[in-house]
């Protein structure tokens, strides 16, 4: 059974969501502290699992993710990235997504410097609203080298589609940007733009919702998944057909896909 590693901190309240996530999809889970994992490192081995969760880290006090993120580049950065070149699977969702990016592991590189992250280049900035957003969006899949999405980009569900295809988001700073426009070319390019609003509400650059590194390995995203686990989760569930509601959701599915993925990877 893959074992995933949930890590949380101050601020973080998503985190038994994406716990019950890995473990719906049948990984082993252990939910551990930031501070825990920078006082021993080691106890980052051995997992081909990581996640980190959407919250308030740190009460985004300078900015979405920036301490938690400053934290594992300048504590943790070696361990990761020993994990990410044997292979291992990480998710960022909200505000996992925004520490991801200013960590470096996303857009990424191939293969990781054991020692030096990679510098940030892309961004989630304060929406074009100016405002919170808390919402359920229609979501396009692209066909990508993502292993947590294989399959959505060909998801049909009849006439529901639009309905099913939907994910919960809750952010003020979810704005996608690039450093310049030779970084959003590259990562177009590189097909490492993983999903997209249909309505782009917050102002992202090319729509765009979620990207991967050029593995398909790493993924980070603005909306939550792990919100959207079962079908009751839904806005409107019970108008959704019986044969809709049959298989796993597409939050489910993510997850469902790492696990499996993971079970290649030798620990």
């Amino acid at each position: 059974m893959p074992s995933a590693l949930v890590i949380r901190t101050a601020g973080t309240n998503c985190d038994a969501e994406m716990c019950r996530a890995f473990e719906m999809a049948g990984a082993r889970v252990s939910l551990v502290h930031l501070d825990r994992l920078i006082a021993d490192p080691s106890q980052m081995d051995g997992y081909e699992l990581f996640g980190f969760p959407g919250g308030l880290s740190y009460g985004d006090d300078i900015a979405s993710g920036r301490i938690f993120a400053m934290k594992v580049r300048e504590r943790l950065y070696p361990k990761l990235a020993e994990a990410l070149n044997r292979q291992a699977l990480v998710i960022g969702a909200c505000n996992g997504f925004q520490t991801l990016v200013q960590i470096g592991i996303l857009p990424g590189v191939v293969p990781w410097s054991p020692t030096k992250a990679p510098t940030q280049t892309v961004a989630l900035t304060e929406n074009k609203s100016g405002r919170f957003c808390d919402r359920w969006v229609g979501m396009q899949f692209e066909r990508s080298a993502c292993v947590w999405t294989q399959g959505l980009s060909e998801f049909v569900a009849e006439e529901h589609r639009g309905d099913v295809l939907q994910l919960p988001v809750a952010h003020g700073e979810g704005r996608f940007v690039c450093d310049q426009p030779a970084t959003l070319a590259a990562i177009e390019a590189n097909g490492q733009v993983v999903a997209r609003y249909t309505e782009n509400y917050n102002g992202s650059e090319n729509a765009i919702a979620g990207i991967c590194d050029p593995s398909g390995r790493v993924f980070g995203l603005m909306p939550h998944p792990e919100r959207y686990l079962d079908w009751t989760r839904h806005p409107y569930w019970t108008r959704l057909s019986a044969a809709v509601r049959r298989g796993p959701t597409p939050g489910l599915q993510m997850f469902l896909n790492a696990v499996e993925a993971a079970k290649l990877v030798a620990v």
